[in-house]
């Protein structure tokens, strides 16, 4: 990234601090493409995702005096995105969830499905699956978490996390695999 694009980042991040309307449309105008991609992966469907948005633009608001630009302001607002959808679809379901090491393979396989698909259409298959799989397989997956990263962010065990990747990943080959060319627009 170049130093004129950070100044420039850094100027609409202060003049949204100072309520400038423009600069904070233009902040959401920037960004919430990336946003709604990261909600739309929690989400079970398209109207949650926005829902998150929202919220997830809300919280960037209120709290975009605590950024410090020490960091990507993409990566600091990508958090609050996850947090909020983690928090969006509740951690609840988790809590009734069994520790289920037994269910976890090291090998699992890898489809050649995929290799056909875009994006959309992988995307609508994630957003078919149960909350728990969806978000254990966004978080260690997409976010790069380790099993014990997740089980302390959403309150369950290790081998809880990694029975739900486990299912996350063949309940989405099994859809992928089944439907590959008749998914739903």
């Amino acid at each position: 990234m170049n130093l004129h694009f950070l100044t420039k980042q850094q100027t609409l991040i202060d003049n949204c601090l100072k309520g400038d309307k423009r600069s904070r449309y233009r902040l959401v105008e920037l960004y919430s493409g990336l946003l709604l991609t990261t909600c739309r992966r929690y989400a079970r469907d398209e109207a949650m995702a926005y829902d998150m948005l929202q919220e997830t633009l809300i919280l960037i608001f209120k709290n975009l005096h605590q950024y410090r630009p020490i960091g990507p302001f993409e990566g600091w607002i990508r958090r609050i995105a996850i947090n909020c959808s983690l928090q969006w679809i509740g951690k609840t379901y988790y809590k009734r969830e069994q520790s289920v090491v037994d269910f976890y393979e090291k090998d699992t396989p890898e489809p050649l499905v995929f290799s056909h698909l875009g994006q959309e259409e992988i995307i609508r298959c994630i957003q078919k699956l149960p909350d728990g799989y969806r978000t254990v397989l966004n978080l260690y997956i997409v976010e790069g978490y380790s099993h014990k990263e997740i089980g302390e962010l959403l309150n369950i065990s290790v081998g809880t996390s990694r029975s739900q990747l486990l299912r996350a990943k063949k309940s989405l080959i099994a859809l992928l695999e089944d439907k590959p060319n008749k998914i739903a627009v």
